[in-house]
């Protein structure tokens, strides 16, 4: 039997044994993905690197699903060599499969801090923007907090005008009109569910009363502004081909 020493710990183990091998033998617990014992190892995933104690050498990371047991070898298995290349080992993973819960899991289980799956948001803040700039309703914003930085809904300002989805160039954010209501939301949150009011002319239903309210009260100081009826697109352009018609009649 050859000994060896894991974290301070005297083991024993088999000759040509792994160090994997003998800290499994032995209950001390190494994350690994690409391991399997029917197999010859071949440390794709990098997740077994422990480090290699060389006293007056400089301290080296290898795998420890290949690195073969001899006498007296000391091994680290959590210090912050390891902790620094097993933190760059998982995210390399992640780029490959970012959605893949078991490795994400496994990171959250040893307490790697990895990049957060992608949402499709790129956080160009275009919606953010225009809902504080131009809508003036402040109805979205930028948190950062352990699940990364990301657009957020602020309850109970959103209008539901839709403009946000409008401008997103990813389409994350998207307005989806049912049974009277609108409802606008970016991935699983919520930014608005406000009922519709219908056209007067048509009876279409086409915008929120929140939004019409927000136009009238737009609208309010300006001097050609007599009085506000509720009316879908397509109405006003009837009514406005319908004018031009009979202005052109009339001659002016």
């Amino acid at each position: 039997m050859i000994k060896i020493f894991i974290d301070g710990r005297k083991i024993e183990a088999k000759e040509n044994r792994t160090v994997l091998q003998a800290a499994k033998k032995n209950g001390i617990r190494i994350p690994h993905l690409c391991y399997h014992p029917a197999l010859k190892p071949s440390g794709s995933c990098k997740l077994c690197g422990v480090e290699v104690v060389s006293p007056g050498g400089k301290p080296v990371v290898m795998l420890s699903c290949i690195l073969k047991v001899k006498e007296n070898l000391e091994i680290l298995t959590d210090s912050e060599l390891v902790q620094a290349h097993r933190k760059k080992a998982f995210n390399k993973l992640l780029q490959m499969a970012p959605d893949a819960a078991r490795i994400r899991n496994l990171a959250n289980e040893w307490g790697v801090a990895v990049t957060p799956p992608p949402d499709g948001c790129i956080r160009c803040r275009l919606c953010i923007r225009v809902c504080n700039e131009i809508v003036k309703s402040k109805a979205l914003k930028m948190v950062t907090d352990e699940k990364g930085t990301r657009v957020v809904p602020e309850p109970g300002q959103c209008i539901g005008c839709g403009t946000c989805a409008n401008l997103c160039p990813t389409g994350l954010i998207r307005i989806k009109d049912q049974d009277g209501v609108r409802t606008v939301s970016i991935k699983d949150d919520i930014i608005g569910q406000l009922p519709l009011e219908r056209c007067e002319g048509c009876g279409t239903l086409y915008a929120t009363e929140n939004f019409l309210r927000h136009v009238e009260n737009s609208l309010l100081s300006h001097p050609d502004t007599k009085e506000h009826h509720h009316l879908c697109p397509s109405c006003i352009k009837l009514l406005s081909n319908r004018a031009a018609a009979e202005r052109k009649r009339i001659g002016k």
